[in-house]
């Protein structure tokens, strides 16, 4: 295989650092030789809520400082008050207000990309209803993405996460009815390889589209480093490079198992995907 993918093309998360401090974590990704960071701002890194945000130059300085650019953010979306299809009105203006707020900081930081996805109804009401109720959200979002100039990428989730965006039809569905010129797609390997689906099919279908990917090895089940799973990486990037790729490979490391050490799971990561990857 003749490598296409870039090095610089590789962005480090922050989800497994959670024990540690910011500084920590971009103090790990200097050392490893990182450019690019994909941040997960959640507690304890970075503070966003429906009425503020936490300071985006003291960040943008340490990131400067350590030669690290922010080109993607995720404000964190995995508890009922902060998700894109809740159910009470009162409740959804204060998350509308919570995401626009993160989209600000992804203005801020100069990111090229904000990570969204469906959010989840309630088991009681009818999916069409918040199917609905989701893309109101997520064109919403849309609308104030292109005004701050950035774009939003779109994943699915597990069916244990949720019954809306779960599948690649339901992405495209989705993608398809809301048809706005900032929404694009997240490829995230995990739910894909929940769904028995692959990579070589989401591409088929949404080629250029996808400009984003959480890359990470999740089989038989997780968000694992590279090489502790069974995913084909040899051909997945395969087909990276079939497509010209030229998006990041987010590394979203979640498993508990990395939480004591995460920069040495980082470390052993990047053992692995430098082995068929451009510097």
């Amino acid at each position: 295989m003749k490598p296409s993918i870039k090095r610089s093309q590789i962005a480090n998360m922050n989800t497994h650092y959670k024990r540690y401090s910011l500084d920590y974590y971009l103090d790990a990704q200097q050392k490893l030789g990182i450019s690019n960071i994909a941040l997960w701002a959640g507690p304890p890194h970075f503070w966003i809520d429906y009425l503020s945000y936490g300071d985006c130059k003291s960040l943008k300085r340490k990131l400067n400082s350590r030669g690290l650019t922010c080109v993607c953010l995720c404000a964190t979306a995995s508890q009922y008050r902060n998700q894109y299809c809740i159910y009470e009105p009162e409740h959804r203006e204060r998350s509308f207000r919570y995401f626009t707020n993160g989209l600000k900081v992804a203005a801020e930081l100069g990111c090229h990309s904000f990570h969204v996805n469906s959010g989840w109804g309630y088991k009681t009401e009818q999916r069409k209803d918040a199917w609905e109720r989701s893309k109101d959200m997520l064109i919403r979002m849309a609308d104030v993405a292109q005004q701050l100039q950035i774009v939003l990428t779109m994943e699915c989730l597990r069916p244990d996460e949720t019954d809306l965006v779960v599948t690649l039809a339901d992405a495209k569905r989705m993608f398809t009815e809301i048809n706005h010129p900032v929404l694009k797609i997240m490829l995230d390997t995990n739910p894909m390889a929940v769904a028995n689906e692959t990579i070589w099919k989401w591409f088929e279908t949404f080629g250029d589209n996808i400009q984003n990917t959480h890359f990470i090895d999740c089989t038989p089940h997780g968000h694992l480093i590279w090489g502790d799973g069974t995913m084909p990486l040899e051909n997945m990037l395969l087909c990276l490079n079939h497509y010209n790729y030229t998006g990041y490979l987010c590394q979203e490391i979640t498993d508990i198992r990395y939480m004591q050490d995460p920069m040495a799971a980082d470390l052993r990561n990047m053992q692995t995907l430098l082995r068929y990857v451009n510097d």
